[in-house]
């Protein structure tokens, strides 16, 4: 037995001792990521109004960070292509961040063209989706991120970085977490100040995330790493527990669960933000989100799209205890 296994079985056995739940942080940081991540996927374009109005809806329930578009080729993602002007008009809200991916050195020209002041960028831990999603390996994807990442610090930019398919890729399967530990760590390298995982197809089970997570907190401290979880076989809140309890405090979440990938068959389901909201007001975490508002959000996401969304609370709404009458 080596020293680090020995070290985890340690600290498992004192977990097993503790109270369920009893490690759990007072307050979580959610991403909102229904704006790009959500409305990319759609097939009906959706005007830039409505854009405009779910992204409102959203600082109006309390979300501070928000990734409002990509600045891609609209010939790869023309949901998008209004990226400019989305950006270039949306009223500066105090104490909230917008920000946009960007896959190359134009993307991040733009974003500084129109007064970003966060980006994004982002590369899978599987050859295969990665080729199939940025047309390139892994290595010439980070090569390129040294042309965006460095600039973009350089100009008062915040960085942040995505990792799809770490859970399982659709193409290649199983994905070593060892392979996503070292992509991680290079992007933190040039830059990023966190790095969001993401179960693009929501294969994810909490066993296997506790295992994920483990690895990333003897590599880096927390704050350098969110989840980003799908729900696409019911096991994204499951998860995001099993990360709460090792000390994940950042979220990614897209309100009524609107979005998935174009580039991995059956993603279909980004966590829905009511959800996630509401499993952890009932836990006592503060998020800064007012869980009525955010379903309202739901529902203008619901009327901008102009389809049933798939969220569980947008659907069935909040629950509050009501006290029974007590006989005298």
């Amino acid at each position: 037995m080596t020293e680090g296994t020995a070290d985890h079985e340690s600290a498992d056995r004192a977990a097993a001792s503790a109270p369920l739940f009893a490690r759990v942080a007072d307050e979580v940081s959610i991403y909102e990521v229904s704006p790009r991540d959500g409305l990319q996927n759609e097939s009906a374009m959706i005007p830039i109004e409505g854009k405009r109005r779910l992204i409102a809806a959203l600082v109006g329930a309390g979300l501070r960070r928000i990734e409002i578009t990509s600045f891609v080729s609209p010939k790869w993602v023309p949901q998008l292509a209004d990226a400019e002007e989305l950006a270039r008009t949306l009223p500066a809200e105090r104490g909230v961040t917008f920000s946009a991916l960007c896959p190359n050195a134009r993307g991040l020209e733009r974003a500084l063209a129109v007064g970003l002041r966060e980006i994004a960028v982002f590369l899978s831990a599987s050859e295969a989706h990665n080729r199939a999603n940025i047309n390139k390996s892994i290595d010439d994807t980070l090569s390129v991120f040294s042309e965006i990442v460095p600039p973009a610090r350089e100009a008062g930019l915040a960085v942040r970085a995505y990792v799809s398919t770490v859970w399982g890729c659709p193409y290649e399967g199983d994905v070593d977490p060892a392979r996503v530990v070292r992509i991680a760590e290079r992007l933190i390298d040039l830059g990023c100040y966190q790095v969001s995982l993401g179960d693009t197809i929501g294969v994810g089970t909490p066993r296997q995330t506790h295992d994920i997570v483990r690895r990333f907190l003897d590599a880096m401290p927390p704050e350098r790493f969110a989840l980003h979880l799908h729900d696409t076989r019911g096991t994204a809140l499951a998860n995001i527990l099993v990360g709460l309890e090792l000390g994940v405090r950042d979220f990614d979440a897209s309100v009524a669960g609107v979005g998935g990938c174009p580039y991995a068959p059956g993603a279909a389901g980004n966590m829905a933000t009511e959800d996630l909201v509401f499993m952890l007001h009932g836990m006592g975490v503060r998020t800064g989100v007012d869980l009525d508002k955010v379903i309202e959000a739901g529902n203008v996401a619901e009327q901008v799209i102009g389809r049933p969304l798939p969220g569980k609370v947008h659907r069935a709404g909040p629950f509050r205890l009501r006290r029974q009458p007590t006989r005298d």
